[in-house]
């Protein structure tokens, strides 16, 4: 569908998402990627965004760029996620739409289902239930994203789909405790616990909530996978159909640390978020796609990063 001239505009590609999609992109011989930093294009913008798209009339969009975070941040700053990625994504979306940009990757999260939704979780579950209330903003906002993708589609038979990623890991992973995801936030605590000499480290909720976990660059590989498929679905869940529990995942790092240190929990289960969510990736799986990367693989390659990024340039002993 795609050859490796045509122009692909990729938004966020400074992100963790993104930041993978763009070196896929590139490893796969695409000549013609256009990207641009939040400094020089406000996303938000709806001027700026129609004509920037406007000037460099690419033949798809990539929307990888959104305002994301774990529990604390989506806690915190409930005004800012729902405003910031409304406005990211209906910009990019119309200005789409306005400018004869006929294809549109938008990349959603698995946060959009209910809160007690039957698992593993079909991509026909949306908005059969209540959210869960630690994300709602943002997850009313990319059901939104979503729904625009349908609605242009059905009205203006345009070619824009929502692809469905679980909880996302990898290198380049934003690692403040206040503003990260789970996953990069247990390995900054768990690393200044060990440097501070630390016997035990605290975590928020039970342990006992579960969670898929990918690769990003098996996201990466989806964004080109679907690019070049003629899709039928403006949803299409993205996973490893694999699921852990927090407490399994806290002891697979410390594992990777080397290190003697008690895990223990507040057991709030007001922090667990989501009891139990693992996606069915059986509609991704039958347009020929799976994940490639196994968790441990991907957790060897996040930590070598993180340490790197640390400015401890140390291998850890695997």
């Amino acid at each position: 569908m795609f050859n490796k001239k045509s122009k692909i505009f990729l938004a966020g590609h400074n992100g963790l998402v993104g930041g993978a999609i763009l070196k896929k992109l590139i490893n796969n011989g695409y000549k013609d990627i256009i990207t641009i930093s939040k400094k020089k294009l406000d996303l938000r913008n709806q001027k700026k965004v129609f004509e920037f798209i406007k000037k460099k009339k690419p033949k798809i969009i990539i929307n990888a760029a959104a305002s994301v975070g774990g529990i604390a941040a989506n806690s915190t700053y409930k005004a800012d996620f729902i405003y910031n990625n409304i406005s990211i994504q209906n910009n990019l979306i119309h200005s789409a739409f306005l400018n004869g940009v006929n294809n549109l990757i938008f990349l959603g999260s698995s946060c959009v289902y209910p809160r007690k939704c039957k698992q593993p979780i079909k991509e026909d579950y949306l908005l059969t239930g209540p959210l869960e209330k630690t994300n709602e903003p943002y997850a009313v906002a990319k059901i939104a994203g979503i729904k625009m993708c349908e609605s242009y589609n059905y009205q203006h038979n345009t070619n824009y789909f929502c692809l469905m990623p679980c909880n996302a890991f990898g290198p380049n992973d934003n690692y403040d405790l206040l503003t990260s995801h789970f996953f990069p936030a247990l390995i900054r605590r768990l690393s200044d616990a060990i440097d501070n000499k630390k016997k035990s480290i605290k975590l928020w909720g039970t342990g006992k909530a579960k969670r898929e976990f990918i690769y990003v660059d098996d996201i990466a590989d989806a964004c080109i996978f679907f690019m070049n498929k003629k899709v039928r679905h403006a949803l299409i869940n993205i996973g490893s159909e694999e699921e852990h529990t927090i407490s399994q995942c806290a002891k697979k790092v410390l594992k990777k640390f080397d290190k003697k240190i008690q895990i223990k929990f507040d057991n709030n289960k007001k922090m667990d978020g989501t009891p139990r969510k693992i996606l069915d990736c059986s509609l991704a799986r039958s347009y020929g796609w799976k994940k490639k990367i196994s968790f441990e693989d991907g957790l060897e390659l996040t930590l070598n990063d993180f340490f790197k990024r640390k400015g401890n340039f140390r291998k850890i002993k695997f």
